[in-house]
């Protein structure tokens, strides 16, 4: 089944939603503030991602982070920081299985079937 990796607040996150629903594609949510980000989950993500690919620079996270924090970013800060802080991940982010399909824009999912 699929993985849709959100926070519920987030429009995007609510369009794909409503995107998958509309194709009667099943697939089970995880919010990634409520559910919270495991070093085990975001490992699993980037072992399909690259982790500046995940990291969202446009959040009001990394707007709220210390200069410190947002300096020299590398692969191993950005990766402490998600795990300090879910909400800078990109989303939604869509697990297929084979794949994760990182945001959300109309039309992305239309190549997924109901299974």
């Amino acid at each position: 089944m699929l993985t849709l990796y959100v926070i519920k607040n987030c429009d995007t996150c609510r369009k794909a939603r409503k995107a998958l629903d509309g194709k009667g594609i099943p697939y089970q949510v995880h919010d990634l503030r409520d559910d919270g980000l495991s070093a085990a989950l975001l490992e699993h993500l980037l072992h399909k991602v690259p982790v500046m690919e995940l990291l969202n620079r446009r959040s009001t996270t990394w707007r709220n982070l210390d200069d410190a924090d947002k300096a020299d970013i590398d692969a191993n800060k950005a990766r402490k920081l998600m795990m300090a802080h879910p909400t800078l991940l990109k989303r939604p982010l869509l697990d297929t299985g084979d794949e994760i399909l990182v945001g959300y824009r109309d039309g992305d999912y239309d190549n997924l079937s109901p299974i």
